[in-house]
């Protein structure tokens, strides 16, 4: 495919999920393929993002499961927790994915550069001191955690570094009302730190349903996490012992030993000499692209979290996926960012799809809800007081579902299987019609008849 007038037919910036994807396919096709990496391969999710974090929630849920287990007959014992072998484990695994990806580049004939790449102009990338042609070039550098300055910032750790900690601490605070936050929040209390979040706003996870929203803020507190809303952070200070005091605007202070900022995360398009070229970058740090993700730059296109659509890796890979098969595969395709599945992995978990209330009730003209409170069978035997909530929106004029939330046990796991149904464009009698697996609470959702 390479007509030689350039060394690349692709040249990738950024060896995260989406680059490593769409330098993959793009490579399969044909393309003469090269993919620039200054950091680590894998990008944010393998290395300090969705995998060493769900790896931390499996380890802090265990705690949980070892107090329920004695409903059920089993005599534990004692039980004590190593941080450093749950790390150095995490490590290893986080290694062997490196490994994996650098594999996966390699075997699909891609050529890996580990230096940073810098873009001379719309066909030309410099990589140390080599510099390379290239038909077309994509960015795909992802975000950055953001740390706003203020007095005894410089005392406060993004999620980054979290992972890597050389003890924990007896008391954190985390900063931030999003996923990571509430994620952290979980983690750090499951493992035994007395732990407290605090956010600006006035409930936390602004993005999903309200009655969501409240009902994991109840969960959360009643396994010891303390939410702090409303709260400002404006100064930190560090004692000699070390110890940190966190200062709120509303006068309130707390002494802890490890401070988190969880406050956002910014696409990392600086430094990538786009200055050279006609590419647009929006106030926020984000790169401007059409549909097709194409910059204000015809020969140069950028996604994933660098473009600040959808911060999540299954929606860079689709992108990447998209892209490639559009490039070189001779298609026209389009992403459909509609209905895309998430989940917090905060204890309980939180997960969704499709639309919130608030966005039914704006978008449609009557919305049936349907919802349950529910004590999994899990911890019926237990102390545990952990409770779920399934919710169901439903148009009345179409019978359509138009979303799914729930917090509680395997949250996510179930929602993958929700995800696709509303994509199929499933009614609630579809629901209805099918049949339960039980006991389980999965089957809550086809057993729903009444809405409120």
């Amino acid at each position: 495919m390479n007509n030689h007038k350039y060394d690349y037919d692709l040249f990738v910036i950024g060896a995260g999920s989406g680059g490593v994807r769409a330098s993959r396919i793009a490579a399969n096709l044909g393309a003469k393929v090269a993919v620039a990496e200054e950091r680590y391969l894998g990008g944010t999710c393998v290395n300090v993002g969705c995998v060493p974090k769900k790896l931390l929630v499996y380890s802090a849920s265990y705690r949980d499961s070892l107090i329920t287990a004695e409903g059920f007959g089993w005599n534990i014992g004692e039980s004590t927790f190593d941080w450093d072998a749950l790390r150095n484990n995490k490590d290893q695994e986080i290694a062997r994915l490196n490994a994996v990806y650098r594999d996966l580049l390699i075997n699909s004939g891609v050529h890996l550069l580990e230096d940073k790449a810098t873009i001379v102009d719309p066909h030309r990338v410099r990589v140390g001191d080599a510099e390379y042609t290239a038909e077309r070039i994509l960015i795909a550098t992802g975000g950055w955690p953001q740390v706003p300055e203020f007095p005894g910032c410089e005392y406060v750790i993004s999620s980054n570094e979290v992972f890597f900690l050389e003890e924990l601490p007896k008391k954190v605070m985390i900063v931030g009302g999003g996923y990571i936050g509430a994620e952290f929040s979980a983690i750090f209390n499951g493992l035994g730190v007395e732990t407290h979040l605090s956010h600006r706003g006035d409930l936390f996870l602004k993005d999903f349903d309200e009655d969501i929203r409240r009902f994991a803020a109840v969960e959360m507190e009643k396994k010891g996490i303390q939410l702090h809303f409303e709260t400002d952070i404006v100064q930190i200070q560090k004692c000699e012992s070390g110890e940190l005091i966190v200062s709120a605007k509303n006068g309130r202070q707390w002494h802890v030993g490890l401070v988190i900022y969880a406050t956002g995360r910014r696409p990392k398009s600086d430094s990538l000499g786009l200055e050279n070229t006609g590419v647009t970058v929006n106030e926020n740090g984000s790169i401007k692209i059409d549909k097709y993700f194409q910059t204000t730059e015809p020969s140069i296109y950028a996604l994933g979290d660098v473009v600040g659509h959808k911060a999540l890796t299954p929606v860079a890979l689709a992108e990447g996926t998209t892209l490639a098969h559009n490039l070189f595969g001779g298609r026209q395709d389009v992403l459909d960012y509609r209905q895309i599945p998430t989940a917090v992995f905060c204890q309980p978990t939180i997960a969704s799809v499709g639309l919130t209330e608030a966005q039914a009730r704006s978008e449609y003209e009557e919305v049936d809800v349907y919802s349950a409170t529910i004590k999994p069978m899990q911890f019926s035997l237990s102390s545990n007081d952990e409770k779920a909530l399934i919710k169901l929106l439903v148009d009345k004029k179409t019978d359509k579902i138009l979303g799914c939330h729930m917090v509680g046990l395997d949250a996510a796991e179930i929602m993958q299987g929700l995800a696709i149904a509303l994509k199929a464009g499933a009614t609630k009698k579809d629901f209805d019609r099918t049949i339960g697996i039980h006991p389980t609470l999965a089957e809550e959702f086809v057993t729903l008849r009444q809405p409120q």
